[in-house]
């Protein structure tokens, strides 16, 4: 098959195809050009509402923390239940109560340090906090999914500059690894395998589209990824959710995710931006066979650091769509230093 020309590739972890038209990538660009985020940003800002000892917005005061720390967010999505709500009866109009919880998880007390220019260490520290704060919501009985997720850069709404992620601890599981969980069990009732652990094995035999592995980890361009330069990282051993992991597994995704991101950050030597969460096996107390602990990263940005690809139009209405292949995207980021280039 001639994967230069438009072609459609299936996504086994949602049942959805994706349209690879690599013809429509040289042309021209006339749309909206994006403004890039400041290149240096002060290790401590008085004006921030997370960085140490400041106020935040509601009144409280962050303490003087020296890692990562971790609150209740604000202004939260979700809130406790409330006694005596019920949902409604009505077929064609569904609606039921969703209660939760929603916490930050500021990364270090430094205003300027995202995670590709963290030490190792520090990248742990913060994978270390995920893990117990997964652990501790997932224990609880009206939690039925544990969503950590960090949204990096203006671009993807993140309304605070400060490094930072966020934790959505759900009484339900939501839409999109509800679906994963459907495709994983249904690859394990065919097969008696598990989709990524295959994925994984395939990915790293081939190499065409590994960003970067190690003992623990791989992170690769999926062949079926929609984003510009999507990276899916999977665990090598099969394992379900942050807290099962070792303190090598550990400092595995760690590096991984070091890897990652600072070759994002390089391919256009800006701060790359991005949306990136874990799905990890439900809190529900159902069986989810098959289920394979993994990240997602979906950055936005397409030909430089300020053109990003737009999700509109047959993208809505009828499928996704891409221009680079996950190949030529999977060798740009192989292509660019492993050392960032602020540290250069």
């Amino acid at each position: 098959m001639n994967f230069n020309r438009p072609h459609r590739r299936f996504n086994p972890l949602n049942g959805q195809w994706v349209l690879v038209s690599p013809h429509r990538a040289q042309r021209p660009w006339q749309g909206q050009v994006e403004k890039t985020a400041a290149a240096n940003l002060p290790a401590y800002d008085p004006t921030c509402y997370l960085c140490p000892g400041n106020r935040r917005n509601q009144g409280a005061d962050n303490p003087k923390y020296t890692g990562p720390y971790v609150f209740d967010n604000d202004f939260p999505a979700l809130l406790p239940p409330e006694p005596g709500e019920e949902p409604t009866g009505h077929a064609l109009f569904r609606a039921e109560p969703e209660t939760g919880v929603r916490r930050v998880v500021c990364f270090s007390p430094r205003h300027d340090l995202t995670l590709p220019e963290m030490a190792l260490e520090d990248v742990e520290a913060v994978i270390r906090t995920w893990s117990a704060q997964t652990a501790e919501l997932g224990a609880r009985p009206e939690i039925g999914y544990v969503q950590v997720f960090e949204n990096k850069g203006a671009v993807m709404g993140c309304s605070n500059p400060h490094p930072h992620s966020q934790i959505w601890a759900t009484g339900q599981v939501p839409n999109e690894p509800a679906v994963e969980a459907v495709q994983q069990a249904a690859y394990h009732q065919r097969t008696g395998g598990c989709l990524l652990c295959d994925v994984t094995a395939e990915e790293r035999a081939r190499g065409e589209r590994v960003v970067a592995q190690n003992e623990h980890f791989t992170a690769f361009v999926p062949f079926w990824a929609v984003w510009p330069f999507e990276v899916l990282v999977t665990s090598n051993a099969h394992v379900t959710s942050l807290p099962q992991l070792s303190a090598e597994q550990v400092r595995g995704l760690a590096d991984v995710f070091r890897q990652v991101t600072i070759r994002y950050d390089n391919l256009f030597e800006v701060s790359f931006p991005y949306s990136m969460g874990f799905h990890q096996e439900p809190f529900d107390g159902q069986a989810y066979p098959g289920w394979h602990f993994h990240a997602h990263f979906y950055p936005p940005l397409l030909r430089s650091a300020t053109v990003r690809k737009f999700m509109v139009g047959f993208e809505m209405l009828g499928m996704p769509q891409r221009d680079l292949t996950a190949e030529t995207a999977a060798q740009r980021l192989r292509e660019v230093s492993g050392v960032h280039y602020k540290q250069r």
